[in-house]
């Protein structure tokens, strides 16, 4: 990331384009050419083959171009007639952007909390425009961290009509956080957000599905625990995982104790993948993603 600096170039200068597109030769030499032919500057570049031979190329650079706020158009002409030559899918933002997140939460605040610090801090670029919950319990929070808080409450019979009042409410932000949002969300919620959709689950993912996972847990008598990102699709728990971490636990550990030690984990996972998404490094490959960490 290219900082500002009264000798540097300013952040608002700072360009990220995120390219897919079948491999052969010459992708980069295309790419670094444009980038020439503009002036940038390429300042970071990370790039995967799935295979060499036929499979998909992926590519994330970083750039500076001064003046880039009033070149963007003329850059994307230039990309769109690339694309079309390349068969690529692009797309190009601007890292001054703050993208806006819309926080669901219910009773459990750790994670919110670790957001809220992490704006705060700026080590996650990007505002947060509300806080809904099914719960009056973080309101609190939110309220203190000036961020207007929507209470939906949720009931099997009004599970639809609340839902539908949520989305109402949040309007058109770039990314919806479920942080640890007790509530399976329907797949026509899932289709609002496509990629853009991110669930903190407390176990490591694919083991102990659904409900009460540190309980499931503790009755197998395993010795580590996680935490699993992932962006969530009409299948429960099944979408593709952004980010895993795991704690040693031993014979001696209560439920209590794995969920205490749980909380630290599920923090560090949510604010990573979420920091990840908004500065583009998460690329969505099917049922898997590429993560240019």
């Amino acid at each position: 990331m290219v900082a500002p600096g009264p000798n540097g170039p300013r952040f608002t200068d700072v360009g990220r384009l995120v390219v897919r597109c079948p491999d052969r030769p010459g992708i980069v030499h295309a790419l670094s050419g444009v980038m020439t032919e503009f002036g940038a500057n390429i300042t970071d570049s990370q790039q995967h083959s799935s295979d060499p031979s036929g499979g998909i190329f992926t590519l994330r650079l970083e750039f500076v171009l001064a003046g880039l706020a009033g070149r963007r158009a003329e850059l994307e002409k230039r990309l769109t007639v690339l694309a079309g030559e390349w068969r690529m899918v692009w797309r190009l933002t601007e890292a001054s952007h703050r993208p806006t997140l819309a926080v669901f939460v219910s009773r459990t605040d750790h994670v919110l909390q670790e957001l809220i610090y992490r704006v705060r801090a700026g080590d996650l670029r990007a505002d947060i425009a509300c806080v809904v919950s099914n719960h009056r319990d973080l309101e609190p929070v939110a309220q203190a961290a000036g961020i207007p808080f929507h209470h939906v409450p949720v009931t099997p019979e009004t599970k639809g009509e609340a839902e539908a009042r949520a989305l109402e409410l949040v309007g058109e932000v770039d990314l919806v956080v479920l942080a640890r949002y007790m509530q399976i969300v329907s797949a026509d919620f899932c289709n609002r957000f496509p990629e853009r959709l991110i669930n903190i689950h407390h176990s490591f993912l694919p083991a102990f599905v659904g409900a009460n996972p540190y309980q499931a847990a503790h009755d197998r008598g395993v010795k580590l625990i996680g935490a699993t990102a992932h962006y969530v699709t009409p299948e429960l728990d099944a979408g593709p995982i952004i980010e895993q971490e795991v704690a040693r636990v031993d014979h001696r550990a209560t439920v209590e104790d794995m969920r205490r030690v749980g909380r630290y984990v599920e923090r560090q996972v949510l604010a990573q993948a979420v920091t990840w998404h908004v500065e583009d490094r998460v690329i969505v490959e099917g049922p898997r993603t590429i993560v240019f960490a």
